[in-house]
This record gives C-alpha cells, sequence and structure tokens, in this order.
C-alpha cells in the first residue's frame, strides 16, 4: 500500500515538474501579448505548443496573435485546435475564426461560424446571412469592373494608406529608411510608419519612392494623410505623441490621434491635434468631404457600435469644429469600420469585416444621401480578396485610384495596388401591362428621363409589351415613364446597380376612368346590353346578372 502511494506522489511530481515550466512560460508570453507585442509572444506560445501542452488559453492567443498582425492562414491553424477542444469560448472567436476560415477558402464553414456568432450576440446580419447563403460566390465573381495591378512603390515591408496630393501619392511605409536609431513597433516587429511620396508619371504609373517630409516625422507611426485641395492642408494620422511628449491612456496604451498641419514656404509646420482627440479612445485615418467642410474618420469613441466605427465632424468657416456623429446602423456593426474616403461624386468608400465579405476588410462604397446613406455595396473581386483590402482612394472622373491589401503575391505585409475601373453600363428593360387583366400593352410609349428628368429616350412596346433600353450608365437614378391610349400615365423611379448585369422594370397600367355627365345614358357609355325583368318580379335574372 505505501509503495503504491509512493508510485502515485512520483506520477504527480513528474507531471507538475513537466507542467510547471510551461505554465510559467505561458505566463511570461501573457504580459508580452497584453503589451501588444505580439511577435514576440507568438514565439513563447509555440515553443510551448511544440513540447505538447495543450489548452484553450495557449491556441486562443496564439490564434489571436496571428490574426491580429493579419496573418490569417497561421490563425486559422490556432483557431482550429481551439474548436477542437469543445471548450467554451467567448462569442468574438467564432467571428474570427470565421474571417481565417474565409482566408483559405472553407466558405460554408466560415459562414457556421460566423451564423454562431451572430446569433450569440443577437447580431441582425443573422438574417442577412440566412438570406443570402451564396453571396460569397457570388463576391468572388469577376464582373470585369475592375483591373487590379500591384505598382513598384512597395518594399518588403508594410505600405499602405495612400492619399493623392497634386500630381503625387503620398503614402505609410514601414520600410527600412537606413538610419542608425530606426525605432520598431513591437506589434508587428517593424520600422514605424513614416510618410513618403511618389511622382504620378501618367495613367496611375508611379516613380520611385522618397521621403516626404521630415517636419512631421515622430518617434513612432504617421500614417493615413489626407490633403485639402489647394495642398496647403493636411491631416493625418499619428500615435498620441506630440512636441516631444507621449500620452498614454487609463490602460496604459498609446492611443493614435488625428493631427492637423499646414504648409509654409514650402514646409509641413504648425501640427496641432484636433479637439475631438482623447488620450482614452483613438480617432484615425481622417477623409475631407468634396466641398472640404465635413471631415470622416475612424474611432472607437464611447458610442461606438463595433470595435471601430466611422464618424463625421463638421469643419466650421472659423476653422473651428462641430461634435462628431456616428455614421450610423447604415454603416457601422459590431465589427471593425475603418479607412473612410469620399470620392469627388459624393461616395463613400471604407472598410469592414462586419459587412458579408470575401475575408477579413474588404472594401464598400455607399452613396452619401441628403438623409443618410445608401445600403453599402461590397465592391467584389478583383478588388476584394480573402485577406484584408482597405484604404481605397478613387479619381472618380479618370475612374482609376489605389487601395492597400495584404493579398497573396504581394511583395511585403501591406502592398498598395492600382485599381482601374471600367465604365459600367446595364440594359434596363420590362414589360408594360394591363393592371386589371395581366395582358401585355403593345406599341406603349415608354420614355426614360434621368435624375433630372432630362430626357433620354423612348420607345414603343412590341406586341408582347417589351421594351429595352440598351447601355444604361451604372450607379444612377432614373425615370421610366409609360404611357398609352385609354390608361392613365404612369412614373417610376429605378436606381441602377453599381455593376454591369440588367435592371428589369415592369410597369402595370390602370384604364382611365370614364367622366360622365348629367343626362348621359349609362347603358351606352358602360356599353351594358338590355335587362329584362320577369313579368311582375322586382329581383333580376340569373341571364342579366351576367350582363350587370
Amino acid at each position: 500500500m505505501m509503495m503504491k502511494k509512493k508510485v502515485i506522489l512520483l506520477i504527480a511530481l513528474i507531471s507538475y515538474s513537466a507542467t510547471f515550466p510551461q505554465k510559467n512560460s505561458i505566463s511570461n508570453a501573457d504580459k508580452k501579448y497584453d503589451h501588444y507585442a505580439y511577435i514576440d509572444a507568438i514565439k513563447i506560445y509555440e515553443k510551448v505548443a511544440k513540447k505538447g501542452y495543450n489548452s484553450a488559453h495557449l491556441f486562443e492567443k496564439l490564434g489571436n496573435s496571428y490574426y491580429f498582425n493579419g496573418d490569417l492562414d497561421k490563425a486559422e491553424k490556432w483557431y482550429e485546435k481551439l474548436f477542437t477542444l469543445n471548450q467554451t469560448v467567448e462569442p468574438i472567436s467564432y467571428f474570427r475564426y470565421a474571417q481565417t476560415l474565409k482566408a483559405i477558402g472553407h466558405y460554408d464553414k466560415a459562414n457556421q461560424m460566423l451564423l454562431v456568432f451572430y446569433k450569440k450576440t443577437n447580431d441582425p446580419l443573422a438574417n442577412e446571412l440566412l438570406n443570402n447563403p451564396d453571396y460569397i460566390w457570388k463576391l468572388r465573381e469577376n464582373s470585369g469592373r475592375f483591373q487590379v495591378e500591384n505598382t513598384r512603390i512597395n518594399s518588403k515591408y508594410s505600405d499602405y494608406g495612400p492619399a493623392f496630393y497634386n500630381n503625387e501619392l503620398v503614402f505609410s511605409s514601414a520600410r527600412d529608411a537606413g538610419g542608425i536609431f530606426q525605432r520598431k513597433h513591437q506589434w508587428t516587429n517593424q520600422y514605424f510608419t513614416k510618410f513618403y511620396v511618389a511622382q504620378n508619371t501618367g495613367e496611375g504609373y508611379l516613380s520611385p519612392a522618397k521621403k516626404f517630409s521630415k517636419n512631421i516625422d515622430s518617434r513612432f507611426h504617421e500614417s493615413t494623410p489626407a490633403f485639402s485641395k489647394d495642398g496647403k492642408t493636411m491631416y493625418f494620422t499619428r500615435n498620441n505623441y506630440n512636441n516631444r511628449k507621449k500620452g498614454k491612456s487609463s490602460d496604459r496604451i498609446i492611443k493614435l490621434k488625428i493631427y492637423k498641419a499646414t504648409l509654409s514656404e514650402g514646409k509641413w509646420d504648425n501640427v496641432t491635434e484636433m479637439p475631438f482627440n482623447s488620450n482614452n479612445y483613438s480617432t484615425a485615418h481622417p477623409a475631407l468631404s468634396p466641398d472640404e467642410k465635413t471631415l470622416y474618420f475612424s474611432s472607437d469613441m464611447p458610442g461606438s457600435l463595433g470595435n471601430s466605427d466611422i464618424y463625421k465632424v463638421a469643419i466650421n468657416s472659423d476653422g473651428t469644429y462641430g461634435k462628431p456623429e456616428n455614421l450610423g446602423k447604415t454603416i457601422n456593426t459590431s465589427g471593425r469600420e475603418t479607412f473612410p474616403f469620399v470620392s469627388q461624386k459624393n461616395e463613400l468608400y471604407f472598410a469592414s469585416d462586419g459587412h458579408l465579405g470575401i475575408g477579413g476588410l474588404d472594401i464598400f462604397k455607399s452613396k452619401i444621401l441628403n438623409d443618410g446613406y445608401s445600403t453599402p455595396e461590397n465592391l467584389g473581386s478583383p478588388l476584394n480578396s480573402p485577406k484584408d483590402d482597405f484604404a481605397l482612394i478613387m479619381d472618380s472622373q479618370k475612374q482609376m485610384g489605389y487601395f492597400s491589401s495584404n493579398r497573396d503575391g504581394g511583395q511585403g505585409s501591406d502592398d498598395i495596388y492600382k485599381v482601374q475601373e471600367f465604365r459600367c453600363e446595364q440594359l434596363l428593360k420590362g414589360t408594360i401591362t394591363d393592371k386589371e387583366s395581366g395582358l401585355p400593352l403593345g406599341n406603349a410609349k415608354v420614355s426614360l428621363f434621368d435624375a433630372t428628368m432630362k430626357p433620354m429616350g423612348s420607345l414603343q412596346t412590341d406586341s408582347g409589351g417589351l421594351y429595352r433600353f440598351e447601355t444604361i450608365d451604372c450607379d444612377k437614378t432614373y425615370y421610366v415613364r409609360a404611357e398609352n391610349d385609354g390608361y392613365q400615365t404612369r412614373e417610376v423611379s429605378v436606381l441602377i446597380p453599381a455593376k454591369t448585369g440588367e435592371t428589369i422594370v415592369n410597369i402595370e397600367l390602370e384604364k382611365k376612368a370614364i367622366p360622365i355627365e348629367p343626362g348621359i345614358d349609362l347603358a351606352k357609355v358602360l356599353d351594358i346590353e338590355i335587362i329584362y325583368f320577369d313579368l311582375d318580379k322586382w329581383n333580376i335574372r340569373p341571364d342579366a346578372e351576367v350582363e350587370l
């Protein structure tokens, strides 16, 4: 009996001696993780995992560390191990696992994970997913609307966040600038990003990049610039560091803030931070409206619907700023909405992983309306990929722009790509019918008008009531008017989708009411036959019922 107890004790001691160092290592890795040193944390976590140590905590932290660095392929490996343990996990893990599954093409399983996440969080996107189970395949279809190609300005590091500046492109890069005292960011183990500039040599092609302005550089990140039309004002994102002072939040994290700089005597100077910044939340990725009276940006300030939302703030004529406004549930979700940009046509482009997409961050477009925003449109493949696609800027007149992506095949962790949008045209067609009988109305007149009621053309329906307007511009509102003798004219509005294809608008016409003047014989007007009654009877005979 005594021998048996000694054996049990020995086994327990061996087990303890084997697991204690692993737990101690995990504790050290957790400290790195909590301080956002994900690359250093990964090294320790993976050493522990290679020794056969299994735990939900270990697998989740490894998955998250890769996920936060945009390495979705490796993140999927560890999330799969996490879910194989069949233990209770946080709802957000279902969402992240789904994004990584999309990255490797496992869309059906990704949708299953998303559905669980939406239901656990009471997210209305659950219904959208149930109603559109094949959405990924539709988005992955190359419509021919966009042509995407890599640019020569990229490095083996992270290059992202382009902005138009005169005939140049300014962007952020973590490339090695050759300095002796270059500092690295512990999150990614890359150098802190600085601004670079490249000349547009024609048709969107760019010259080799060079440093933009040393006056703007700080010890930490600078990124995502936005310039005024006159080129004299720049808004940009920077870590909470100004005038050689570093700010920290209550959780001891250096947040992101938006700053403004002005061009004076050829130098960028007078760097000031926006009044709506805070040490306790981030504001980032500024974008100006075409009239330069509104600044759009991303933030996780209190009241946000998700991890980050898109906001706007008025720029007053005296240089002051209004109160930031959340763009609301049409744009923002429980996920991330970020990197806004507003085109000359007042179209809002932004990146999101909350709306249904191909994977990671996808790029969406929404029209800015007088009373809100149109439903965001996923711009699909090849602009979007299973990885992160973000920070799109677009010249609406040239239908050309640039965006950032960490998709497979790039030169670095993030690359800047050139995108050309081709003219989008649709076929507008439909059938004109009698509302009462449902029969087609041949030879009816159908007219097309633009949003200002300018005539765009007219035609007659064929014998089957069919009409066709060829090569209608996409993403515009039109009015279709149908007329026919003896019928009331009807007019309907239609918003043509922003993708090549066809739009069907069927119109039913009602017959005109016949005016009745005093003294008119109704039997003749209504074309009623003589009604006969039986002798000395008041009730209507069966044969008369039919006529009436």
